[in-house]
């Protein structure tokens, strides 16, 4: 006869768990969005709450629906679903809807591929490969390896698998600037590895001192930190910042000086607001034209630096976030080592060929005299100024406001206000047990229905003055109604609390 009372007692408990995982934060997605979500939930079952609709500008997320609802390249939409349905490429019916040049395209790719439910490469399909290498080529002016590049579901999980590598026990120290994007952190946490910051100019458009960047390099390894890597998003995240070309060659000095591998997150580089002042210039480039100078340790640096770059469809014009497209290039790494990354990438069998071939798309857009040119730039074009006018219009909006000051965007898909509170909402948000930044974030949320990130979730904490960060997209279709919202609750909040 079965015992009523069970033995059995859970493998899976907090403690049991890796507790690493207890470790890792990941902002963009915390707290503040899964109530955001819940409100999502309660407008749908018609609830009446304060606001009609939930605005999600935590998240660089374009097409999320319905506001942001960026409109997807039609070019791209046209040769996924080809590559999906390849039985259309030929169909007399189809041949109506579909240009030639897409459904050649579709064509081209399954040649390679062959079919898109089947898995490809480890490094992704080398025909695909081959045109990121063209595209590498084309940017830079110098050669690119296809084989030395590898595709990957979005560009996180190329970070992820080169922080694996990395990093070899607790005691090894990665360079992460502040404010960062939580991926870095996140993972830094996970592999129980240590961060090594370093913190961007707030007053300077967010700028990065590199000989402040040496001393955090030299001090970490004073305390016995094996500091090997550096990371640098560009343009930034979530600061909206770029560098400048002379900036990036202090870092890759400073990556030679100092013995570190330069990690360069480049997703937003088709984000550029200021083209003609600070346009995106990527660390290939950088990095080769070193090997142009006659002084023999400029020659050394572009030799031997390693270099990891990052690239993705999620952002850009594309914001195909949902397909996980992306790839990382490995400049000036050990062929034993690029074993071993190729030996991680297999365990992955592949990433997935749809997002592969939106990279494809990205490297290899319509050309000039092919049917689908003038509609695609159209739409490029289009998005850009939209982008470039919303960003500016929210930039003005929060420096109107009293006690908020906000540069303008140079770049990607952010604003990162800095915001000054007043005593008493610091005290109101020490009785909630909140940091100051969270609790007006959540207000902000539980009023309006707009979903930000506080900076704490970037790294920059409140200061004890009272002044706060918080992340915004520039994405939300109705701009006016998002600037709106947002500045009748900062004003009835300065109401309630007074001002700073």
């Amino acid at each position: 006869m079965a015992s009523t009372s069970s033995s059995y007692k859970k493998v899976l408990t907090l403690d049991s768990i890796n507790q690493n995982i207890r470790n890792v934060e990941y902002a963009v997605r915390g707290e503040i969005s899964n109530r955001a979500n819940d409100y999502s939930n309660q407008l749908h079952q018609k609830n009446k709450l304060p606001f009609d609709s939930v605005v999600s500008a935590n998240i660089g997320n374009p097409q999320q629906q319905p506001h942001l609802a960026q409109k997807p390249l039609t070019f791209w939409r046209q040769v996924a679903a080809l590559t999906e349905y390849p039985d259309l490429i030929e169909n007399q019916e189809a041949i109506k809807l579909f240009p030639k040049d897409a459904r050649e395209r579709a064509k081209h790719i399954l040649q390679d591929v062959g079919s898109v439910g089947a898995y490809s490469h480890s490094k992704g399909a080398q025909s695909i490969r081959e045109h990121i290498a063209q595209y590498i080529e084309e940017r830079d002016g110098f050669p690119s390896d296809p084989e030395m590049i590898y595709l990957t579901a979005g560009a996180s999980a190329g970070v992820q698998l080169l922080m694996s590598v990395l990093i070899s026990n607790a005691n090894v120290g990665i360079m992460i600037p502040i404010p960062q994007y939580p991926l870095y952190s996140a993972a830094l946490s996970f592999y129980n590895a240590q961060p090594v910051k370093y913190f961007l100019n707030s007053d300077d458009d967010w700028s990065i001192d590199v000989k402040q960047m040496a001393k955090e390099v030299d001090d970490a390894r004073a305390k016995g930190i094996d500091v090997r890597a550096l990371v640098v998003i560009n343009p930034g995240n979530p600061t909206g910042s770029c560098l400048s070309k002379d900036n990036i060659r202090q870092i890759i000095q400073l990556a030679y000086e100092k013995n570190l591998l330069v990690m360069a997150d480049e997703v937003y580089q088709a984000n550029i607001y200021k083209p003609n002042d600070l346009p995106f210039v990527s660390f290939k480039k950088v990095l080769c034209e070193f090997g142009k100078s006659s002084k023999a340790e400029e020659q050394s640096i572009a030799k031997e630096v390693e270099l990891v770059s990052f690239h993705s469809i999620s952002k850009g014009v594309s914001g195909e976030c949902g397909r996980r497209g992306g790839y990382f290039e490995l400049t000036n790494i050990s062929p034993d080592v690029e074993g071993q990354i190729y030996k991680m990438a297999s365990v992955n069998l592949c990433p997935s060929i749809q997002g592969q071939i939106g990279m494809d798309l990205l490297v290899r857009p319509p050309k000039k005299g092919e049917e689908s040119f003038e509609l695609y730039e159209k739409e490029v074009n289009d998005i850009h100024q939209t982008l470039l006018e919303r960003s500016r219009k929210m930039a003005d909006k929060f420096n109107q406001l009293e006690g908020i000051h906000c540069g303008e965007a140079q770049g990607a898909l952010y604003l990162f206000p800095q915001i000054n509170l007043p005593q008493k909402a610091l005290k109101k948000a020490k009785e909630e047990n909140r940091q100051p930044d969270e609790y007006y974030c959540l207000r902000l949320l539980d009023a309006t229905g707009i979903c930000v990130v506080p900076g704490g979730g970037f790294g920059k904490k409140a200061k004890e003055d009272g002044t706060i960060f918080l992340r915004t997209t520039i994405l939300a279709k109705e701009t006016d109604a998002f600037v709106d919202r947002f500045g009748t609750f900062h004003q009835q909040f300065l109401k309630e609390f007074g001002t700073p």
